[in-house]
């Protein structure tokens, strides 16, 4: 008796870069909606969260190098970013260091739980190993894009 291999016909999209951008971005702009309520950009949060999350206090050029290592932005504009949180007293010089204030802590805690059920419908009901399955592959994307852009620009 012989048997031939039968292939899958499936409708589930392949994991690409224009699949991955159109999640990016989606999930961007249900951020950036939260974010334009209270005033502030998508780089700027990110720089904010940046200086909350730290364990040490950071220099702003540490915070350039932070925020461009995640979003591979322009060093000046990122600078321009630390300046405009710095006018909104969200962050503070403190010598060398920029701290964020209360005023960008709370931001940060009132954007994470305006964010948050919105989050959990998104994330809700993916099955923990298809979490893990595309956890792994959009690391190893990550650390190759990184790469492809390292040679790029040495």
């Amino acid at each position: 008796m012989t048997t031939t291999a039968s292939t899958s016909t499936t409708n589930e999209p392949a994991a690409d870069a224009r699949a991955l951008a159109l999640a990016h971005y989606a999930a961007r702009g249900l951020l950036e909606h939260v974010l334009s309520r209270h005033g502030i950009t998508f780089q700027q949060q990110i720089a904010l969260r940046a200086a909350i999350t730290s364990d040490v206090p950071q220099t702003p050029d540490d915070l350039v190098t932070q925020v461009r290592g995640y979003l591979k932005a322009d060093p000046a504009d990122i600078r321009a970013t630390l300046d405009e949180l710095l006018a909104k007293h969200l962050l503070v010089e403190d010598g060398a260091h920029l701290r964020p204030t209360e005023a960008g802590r709370e931001l940060t805690a009132t954007v994470g739980a305006e964010t948050a059920p919105v989050s959990a419908r998104v994330w809700g009901g993916i099955p923990a190993a298809d979490l893990a399955v595309a956890g792994r592959v959009l690391a190893l994307v990550t650390e190759r894009a990184n790469a492809e852009l390292a040679a790029l620009t040495t």
